[in-house]
């Protein structure tokens, strides 16, 4: 099992920043590849960025390219979203999820086996 514990969230203005952090604990940290998330009301969850559990590897979804960047720190066996540019569309519940590394950066939520409790992000115009 792996236990993850999301934090970071708040209300921002609109061209403002967040970074949203993810604390990991239980099975080795490193074996596993780490994801971000967001679902807004009414939407389906939607993949944001992950990184390879190295960090040598990282995937953004277009929409976040250029705004987000994941990182980790595998010391203290956490993951980070900066978030910078924030809009209005981005307000969302942000969840951090982990996946068994395979070697594939995956977008797809059904193949992560680990979900945190999320955070709730809300951007103001």
């Amino acid at each position: 099992q792996v236990q993850l514990v999301e934090s970071g969230g708040g209300l921002v203005q609109a061209g403002g920043s967040l970074r949203l952090s993810c604390a990991a604990s239980g099975r080795t940290f490193t074996s596993y590849d780490m994801g971000w998330f967001r679902q807004a009301p009414g939407q389906e969850r939607e993949f944001a960025a992950a990184i390879s559990r190295s960090a040598g590897s990282t995937r953004y979804a277009d929409s976040m390219k250029g705004r987000f960047t994941i990182s980790r720190d595998n010391a203290e066996n956490t993951v980070y979203l900066q978030m910078n540019s924030l809009k209005p569309e981005d307000t969302a519940v942000y969840y951090c999820a982990a996946r068994y590394s395979w070697g594939r950066l995956s977008a797809r939520p059904e193949e992560y086996d680990y979900w945190g409790q999320g955070t709730q992000v809300t951007v103001s115009s």
